[in-house]
């Protein structure tokens, strides 16, 4: 493609304010196809702007009680900045999830697209019923994938997910899967110095839980799996990084259990921990798409996550990861079948690191994101350079 002037509108990045697997998506999307094309990005953060691997940063600081109204708030002051450097005009507006479809609205006659990366249904929803506590946040979602002139989801399963909850056109939404960056998750370790320190026995087995203590990612059900593996594997130990609504309660239930939670750790403390752990549980109810999975690959590690979203659509069962039902019974069982055979599990993690070179390199994902960008094109004779090849 011809160089373009893309706008990216995200509400965290890495280098500024980070929440969570949205920030590595969208900076690594972004710093991807700056090698190619102009890129800006729009977020929140503190001081004078920056650029980042050919990405410039442009920041705000929005205001306001309650999510809604903060990012809202934060919208227009995006616009109010995105003002500063629209001569020339952009070519191209990349809006990513819900928090930024404010600026999307007052944008609508622009070149835009829409990244799901989530929905609110799947993050706080119950599928048997669909009722979920959240109906304000599910309406923006709708307004996003309506106004914008193209949508992406980051899984076919997402895909589906949000043309069922949002009727969205077949022919407007692409599936754009995520990407990694392997080595910024691999480390030489010495795994026994590595569990040390953290208080485990350095001689026994580590399962090790990366996320939100939140329902979607099902740290409750791996608590309630933890007995059941004991009973198979007495020397069983679990680390949970991160930290979330259910942590006191998750402490309480795992009192006199082998586990520790260690809440957030910086990203080289993580990364030593990942690589010193011999499997990693991933107990999602809901997953749109898993990007700890491919951390979990990049370092090697076996993998035993719930066959839910994106992660049933990228592990092969018995192959490069152990699939089972997001119930504590069928977690336990996993747990028990990847820790039965160390010789197993290594070869596992080592096929998931080959399928994360393969398929999931950046630069694969900035192509099929780009494709997108034609099929814009395509569907509106408006742009001015996206169709040149």
């Amino acid at each position: 493609m011809e160089r373009l002037k893309i706008a990216f509108f995200c509400w965290e990045s890495l280098y500024a304010e980070r929440v969570g697997g949205l920030a590595n998506a969208a900076t690594n999307l972004a710093e991807t196809l700056a090698r190619h094309h102009e890129v800006h990005f729009f977020t929140r953060g503190e001081g004078g702007d920056t650029e980042v691997n050919g990405v410039r940063y442009h920041y705000c600081r929005p205001s306001g009680e309650g999510i809604v109204r903060y990012c809202s708030d934060m919208s227009r002051r995006m616009i109010d900045r995105f003002d500063e450097f629209d001569t020339p005009s952009f070519d191209l507006l990349h809006f990513h999830d819900w928090h930024v479809v404010d600026a999307l609205r007052r944008l609508r006659d622009r070149e835009t697209i829409f990244t799901y990366h989530s929905t609110e249904f799947g993050r706080n929803g119950n599928a048997s019923s669909r009722r979920w506590p959240f109906p304000e946040i599910s309406g923006i979602e709708r307004c996003g994938a309506s106004i914008a002139k193209r949508v992406t989801a980051v899984s076919s399963t997402l895909r589906r997910e949000a043309m069922s909850l949002y009727d969205i056109p077949d022919w407007k939404i692409d599936v754009v899967a995520n990407g990694i960056v392997p080595g910024h998750y691999q480390a030489d370790v010495d795994p026994e110095a590595v569990k040390r320190r953290y208080g485990f026995d350095p001689d026994s087995p580590l399962i090790l839980f990366v996320g939100r203590l939140a329902w979607q990612k099902g740290p409750d059900m791996l608590v309630d799996a933890a007995p059941h593996l004991l009973r198979e594997h007495a020397d069983g130990q679990f680390a949970f990084i991160g930290d979330g609504q259910m942590r006191r309660g998750l402490e309480t239930r795992a009192r006199s259990l082998p586990i520790r939670f260690l809440g957030r750790l910086d990203d080289a403390d993580y990364v030593r921990l990942l690589n010193a752990s011999d499997i990693v549980a991933i107990p999602s109810r809901n997953e749109p798409f898993g990007l700890v999975l491919l951390e979990a690959w990049s370092a090697g590690r076996c993998v035993v996550a719930s066959d839910v979203g994106g992660l049933s659509e990228n592990i092969e069962h018995g192959t490069d990861g152990v699939k089972v039902q997001p119930h504590p019974d069928s977690i336990a069982e996993g747990l028990s079948l990847a820790a039965d055979s160390s010789e197993r599990s290594l070869s596992m993690g080592r096929e998931g690191l080959d399928k994360v070179k393969k398929e999931f390199q950046w630069s694969r994902v900035a192509e099929r994101i780009e494709e997108s960008y034609r099929k814009l094109a395509d569907q509106d004779p408006l742009p001015r350079r996206l169709t040149a090849a």
